[in-house]
């Protein structure tokens, strides 16, 4: 079975996302033209959500995902919206939220990822909630005492975290993180 899903990732990395790659996004919530474009569905359903609280969370629409959950940030930032964008406060705050979020659904097997800019398909900045699949750690990850303590990708790579023991493992420099949670 793990082979299977290893075959699984490597195929997905394989292929070409067509739209997947966010870093030209031209999202602007002060232009309703811009906000059109396919990659701007999670801006606009942040512009649809009250002001508070700050943070949301939403079933993830693709069918193939049918177990996963995003949360996002109601705020926009510079698009492509990412993690380097926020204060050290508001990504705390949202790293906590999602990590709540995650231990309701999940209770101590949980995920969180966020896919770098090449592979993203949303400007708009979200966390991947899933189940951690088994069998996915490895050797390249900070070892994060909490959410303020989570490092901030600086190369336009995702991340990806899950709790071991009462800390946390933060594995960065993965562009499709998410592929670490079940579907």
């Amino acid at each position: 079975m793990r082979f299977l899903r290893t075959l699984a990732a490597t195929v997905l990395l394989l292929l070409p996302l067509g739209r997947a790659d966010v870093r030209g996004c031209g999202c602007d919530v002060t232009k309703p033209e811009t906000m059109a474009a396919t990659e701007c569905t999670l801006c606009r359903e942040a512009e649809a959500q009250p002001a508070e609280p700050q943070f949301f969370f939403i079933r993830d629409a693709n069918p193939t995902k049918p177990n996963r959950w995003l949360a996002l940030p109601r705020f926009h930032g510079a698009s492509p919206q990412d993690l380097a964008g926020m204060s050290a406060a508001d990504r705390t705050a949202y790293w906590t939220a999602a990590i709540a979020k995650a231990r309701e659904l999940w209770g101590g097997q949980w995920g969180l990822a966020m896919n770098g800019l090449e592979r993203r398909t949303q400007c708009h900045a979200h966390i991947h909630i899933g189940k951690l699949l088994d069998g996915v750690e490895n050797d390249r990850f900070v070892v994060a005492d909490g959410p303020a303590d989570i490092p901030v990708p600086r190369d336009g790579t995702g991340v990806w975290v899950h709790p071991v023991g009462n800390k946390l493992h933060a594995h960065l420099g993965d562009q499709a993180a998410e592929l670490v949670l079940e579907r």
